[in-house]
């Protein structure tokens, strides 16, 4: 193994060299904007990667958390907390489903899922049981969840990675149904219903009615993955709501705490008793301060009407991107729902990350070629444009300079 070359200077020689980042250091944020420690400020398209939905030190949920801190932020399971069971219901009422289990994260709400549908499996006498997931899919990345996604680049040296899984393309209902003739050990479907790190690649509302219909068919579970695409993104609470269906298993996370690390699994009624005493367990997750974020979160998401400004919004940011982009040499298409937005390109750019943020823009390129946008909720009007005037001109020079490789 080679030694870390000494002329390369880490600003951070003392944290694990885990991330590409950017020469930027953030200090503080206010809606939609944040600034580094240079005094520059920069429009957040980008909201932690769809964490911050409430944007930067909302004024209602600031005072909110400080009034939780002075009570308590952590204490054990071994107790009641009454804020999970608040944040559960609320959880339900939105989804039509029957019980939640908190995590800390989108990967560890994953792996809950996982785990729910193994032992599913073996509660029906079946003693390997097989999770149906996805191409260019991503779960996260603990060995269990990285076998479950569909990306060989982050699986690369971390074989042998784990067994159980049939892999098929998304939006291929024929797929599944030669997997359900050919493999009688199959219990569920996992799927995210906007494929995030995948390049924005949304499953079709036919095909979700599809899949809800086989899996009630052969009695498996539907596992919808709303870890990015959920709570309010893309205009309904669940993006799944868009083809009125409801699944067994959601994880949840990301947004859910409007930057508190929380993950959740939403269960139905096919789902809510798998798990029992002894079978599942967390340390941290459940806190109250993170229950607490997720209840003034969803409350004031209800009460600002931000469901209906993403849907609004998203509209308005797509028909400026394509106002300016449609038709241009080297734009593939256009793709999502809200405001969660890809732009695929003909041609790898991660370059317009740091071209854009020195432009006073925070964007995610996402598979090698897709500009990625997932600003706060609570976006308006005036920023939707400034990104559009930012980020149009960028990817327009952008793909001037060189044909595709």
């Amino acid at each position: 193994m080679n030694a870390p070359d000494p002329a390369i200077h880490r600003p951070m020689p003392h944290v694990l060299n885990t991330y590409g980042r950017l020469p930027i250091a953030l200090t503080h944020g206010r809606g939609c904007w944040v600034w580094d420690t240079q005094g520059r400020r920069y429009l957040d398209a980008l909201g932690g990667i769809a964490v911050n939905t409430l944007g930067h030190a909302h004024p209602r949920l600031v005072p909110a958390l400080q009034d939780q801190v002075a009570r308590m932020i952590h204490c054990s399971n071994y107790y009641e907390v009454p804020l999970q069971e608040q944040l559960a219901a609320r959880l339900c009422e939105l989804s039509g489903l029957a019980g939640a289990f908190f995590c800390n994260s989108g990967l560890e709400a994953n792996e809950g899922a996982l785990k729910i549908a193994r032992k599913y499996g073996h509660d029906r006498g079946i003693s390997r049981p097989q999770v149906i997931v996805y191409e260019k899919a991503f779960h996260g990345r603990s060995i269990a969840t990285l076998s479950a996604t569909g990306n060989p680049k982050v699986q690369k040296g971390f074989e042998p990675l784990v067994e159980g899984f049939v892999r098929v393309p998304l939006n291929d209902l024929d797929a599944i149904r030669e997997v359900a003739r050919t493999n009688p050990d199959v219990v569920a479907v996992f799927l995210e219903v906007i494929q995030g790190e995948g390049g924005i690649n949304p499953a079709r509302a036919d095909y979700l009615r599809g899949l809800r219909a086989l899996c009630d068919e052969r009695g498996w579970l539907l596992m919808l993955d709303e870890v990015q695409c959920g709570l309010g993104r893309t205009g309904k609470w669940f993006a799944h709501q868009w083809a009125g269906i409801r699944p067994d298993v959601m994880p949840l996370a990301k947004g859910l705490g409007s930057g508190v690390p929380i993950g959740a699994i939403v269960c139905g009624l096919k789902a809510v008793d798998v798990l029992g005493p002894g079978n599942h367990g967390t340390t941290f997750g459940g806190n109250p301060l993170a229950m607490r974020a997720g209840v003034e979160t969803l409350r004031i998401m209800e009460e600002e009407g931000l469901l209906a400004n993403a849907a609004a919004m998203g509209e308005l940011l797509m028909g400026e991107l394509r106002r300016g982009l449609q038709g241009v040499a080297g734009v593939v298409e256009f793709r999502g729902q809200g405001l969660m937005i890809g732009i695929e390109l003909d041609r790898p750019c991660g370059v317009l990350l740091q071209r854009a943020a020195d432009a006073g823009l925070m964007i995610s390129v996402t598979a090698d070629r897709v500009v990625r946008l997932l600003p706060a909720l609570v976006i308006g009007a005036d920023e939707v444009r400034g990104i559009a005037s930012i980020l149009v001109p960028l990817v327009r020079d952008f793909l001037a300079e060189a044909p595709a490789s």
